[in-house]
């Protein structure tokens, strides 16, 4: 199907542009959302007659998603979950809870705008795109950590699941004598033994 963009569609193209895209997008996705209109010599003299006012809202609505780009500068958030020792997340972290936390610290956003590739399955720290606009993204940094210290170090750089590995293989380990016999322990030295005669 040949539709018009009403707006900038990521991978599509720009205002007025007229594409080829699959029936099912255009009717589930394009059409009901207002992105497109049919490409079709009714809609074509429609479009063109109200051009100039459909590129000075888009113009609009870009200069106010610019303006509110500035607060998201340097924006950061820090998500507090329950992990395993391997780091790994029991759940995920999703497009609400990200939604949550950046409306919490002040910003507007919708979960629509929060482009999240795949969900966060294990603590780290993450950048996420936020789509304020089709021609104005912004990038946050999620810290997702099980702990408020964890967090503090992961924002300084340091990864703490190397740390922490690191940590356990300098910890207690056992002797390990090759000659050993089977099921007999590292303490038993050769002095406890009875002398062989």
């Amino acid at each position: 199907m040949d539709v018009i963009l009403l707006e900038r569609v990521e991978k599509l193209g720009a205002i007025g542009d007229v594409v080829k895209v699959k029936d099912g997008f255009a009717r589930n996705y394009l059409l009901p959302r207002k992105k497109a209109l049919r490409a079709n010599e009714a809609n074509k003299k429609v479009f063109e007659a109200n051009r100039a006012r459909i590129e000075s809202e888009n113009a609009n609505r870009r200069g106010e998603a610019e303006k509110e780009a500035g607060s998201f500068k340097d924006a950061q958030v820090t998500l507090i979950r329950q992990a395993s020792n391997t780091g790994q997340l029991y759940g995920s972290v999703a497009v609400r809870d990200l939604v949550e936390a950046l409306v919490a610290d002040g910003h507007k956003v919708t979960k629509s705008q929060v482009v999240l590739d795949r969900p966060i399955k294990a603590i780290g720290v993450y950048e996420v795109r936020v789509a304020l606009h089709p021609e104005v993204a912004v990038t946050v940094k999620v810290n997702v950590a099980r702990s408020p210290e964890e967090a503090e170090l992961q924002s300084q750089g340091v990864d703490v699941m190397a740390a922490m590995f690191e940590k356990d293989e300098a910890g207690f380990t056992e002797d390990y004598d090759p000659n050993a016999e089977p099921g007999a322990t590292a303490e038993v030295t050769a002095e406890d033994q009875p002398a062989q005669g």
